[in-house]
Order: C-alpha cells, then structure tokens, then sequence
C-alpha cells in the first residue's frame, strides 16, 4: 500500500512538472508572438477602412466588432486554450469555448464574469492570469466580447 502511495505521489509530482514546463515553454512562445500585434496595429485599422468601403454596412460592422473582440483574446494568449465559436474565434480545446461564459461563469464560479476576470477561483486560470494580468480595461474588453457571444 504504501508504494502505491508513493508512486502516486511521484507521478503526480513529476505530472505538475511536466505540465508547468510546457506552460512555461508556451508562454514563451507567447511572449515572442505578442510583438507581433504591436507590429501588426496598423492591420485592424486598414482593414476596418477597406470594410467602410464596402457597400454593405451590415456585414462591415460585424467584423470590426469581432476583430476588436480577438484582438484582446490574442494578445493575451485566451486562444491558445479557449475558442469563441459563436464569434468565429477558433483556439485551442484546452479549455472550454467562452460562447456561453458570460451566463455561465457566476453559476460555476459563485462571482460575476468581470470580478473572475480579476480574481480567478479555479486553479488553472488563477496560474494564467496572474502570469499575464489584464487591466482594467482589457477584463471590460472581455466581458463586452463574451456578453455579445452570448446573446449569438
């Protein structure tokens, strides 16, 4: 029995090892890749401005609310875990699609989706989001997106 105990505890440990090293690796990776937006700025804004000449407003104003939305998924690494199909923001599976967090995060965390946002109570996203906090105004971003994705 105790080797049993042992052993579970061994692989455990080395498990958490295992997993923190990719994350680590990950975000590294991340870390290369968010200059990338900051070069790219310039991108959304020509892009809104060839929608603009669109004859269709209708569908020029959907985009440029979705490439706000992934804008902030994006540059702080949501996607690599997270999808938002409802706004037609393909991820990763890690996670679960945020389509229905807005609604569904109080139920599941006891706290509305902006205080979460700030103070994670699952362990997994208390890791990320103190590793990249977000602002003030990065968590509204969020909440607009996913409020909106909600209601699709």
């Amino acid at each position: 029995m105790s080797n049993s105990v042992a052993s579970f505890i061994i692989c455990t440990i080395l498990g958490f090892g295992i997993g923190f090293a990719g994350y680590e690796i990950a975000g590294k990776e991340d870390a290369s890749s968010s200059a990338k937006p900051a070069e790219t700025e310039s991108a959304p804004a020509q892009a809104a401005e060839s929608s603009k000449q669109e004859p269709e407003a209708k569908e020029s104003s959907q985009p440029e609310t979705v490439s706000a939305s992934s804008e902030v998924f994006t540059s702080k690494g949501c996607l690599g875990c997270h999808s938002v199909s409802s706004l037609n923001l393909q991820g990763g599976a890690t996670g679960p699609d945020l389509s229905k967090a807005f609604t569904n995060v109080e139920d599941k965390h006891g706290k509305p989706l902006d205080e979460f946002m700030k103070a994670p109570t699952s362990a997994v996203m208390s890791g990320v989001i103190s590793g990249s906090p977000l602002s003030d105004e990065e968590v509204q971003q969020v909440v607009d997106a996913l409020k909106e994705a909600s209601e699709k």
